[in-house]
């Protein structure tokens, strides 16, 4: 987190809810953007903006004046369990022959002819 937001979340925010993943959101009714009051996150762990469940996003972005209800919140059966992106990570995913993984791809099968110009 960065200094300035926490201290701006001391002088002017107010706690509006706390997610599964121990996210708590903020607003601030009296700064008004554009006629929109500021809202924002602060991360529970490392800054992901896609630990931000749907419910969630639609009140950071006022796309609603409310968080959704709980029993919006809770996961079909048919819902697979949060991933996050660990796109620029150490952690993310990274195919054979990558660099970070040697650098050596499998040998290739034969049947490719490169291009030589004349």
């Amino acid at each position: 987190m960065h200094l300035g937001t926490i201290l701006y979340t001391w002088l002017r925010g107010e706690l509006v809810g706390v997610d599964e993943f121990e996210n708590r959101y903020y607003h601030a009714p009296s700064d008004k953007r554009h006629g929109r009051e500021k809202r924002w996150v602060l991360y529970r762990g490392r800054a992901e903006s896609s630990k931000v469940p749907p419910e969630w996003h639609a009140w950071l972005h006022h796309m609603s004046d409310a968080p959704l209800t709980e029993k919006a919140a809770q996961s079909r059966a048919w819902q697979r369990e949060h991933q996050p992106n660990l796109t620029g990570w150490p952690e993310a995913y990274r195919p054979q022959g990558h660099d970070y993984k040697g650098g050596s791809h499998a040998p290739s099968r034969g049947d490719y002819e490169a291009w030589r110009p004349e």
